[in-house]
């Protein structure tokens, strides 16, 4: 089992910043890629960023240039800063652990809200 605690969501305005963090914690040693999704209201989740074991990454389209996924391995920690943020970006952030086995886990999700 592997435990997931995000945090670092909140309410900015347009154009500003926000870093939110992702610990893990459990059989941590079985994790291969960590990511961030989000789901806004009345819509999916998404794929946000991805980030593997050998620190590989993925961006959605929507967030290339903006954001930057990290991880720092010593600490069971990823990381998502996000600059130039939109209203569009408002919804809650979910930090997602694939396993090698390919199971996944979800921690409970963050909230962003970006004013306009």
């Amino acid at each position: 089992q592997v435990q997931l605690v995000e945090s670092g969501g909140g309410l900015v305005q347009a154009g500003g910043s926000l870093r939110l963090s992702c610990v893990a914690s459990g059989s941590i040693f079985s994790i291969n890629a960590m990511g961030w999704y989000r789901q806004a209201p009345g819509k999916q989740r998404e794929l946000v960023a991805v980030i593997t074991s050998i620190g590989s990454t993925n961006y959605a389209d929507a967030v290339k240039g903006r954001f930057t996924i990290s991880r720092n391995n010593a600490k069971n920690t990823v990381y998502l800063q996000m600059n130039s943020l939109k209203p569009e970006d408002t919804a809650v952030y979910y930090c997602n652990a694939e396993a090698r086995s390919g199971r996944g886990y979800w921690g409970t999700g963050t909230l962003v809200t970006v004013s306009s």
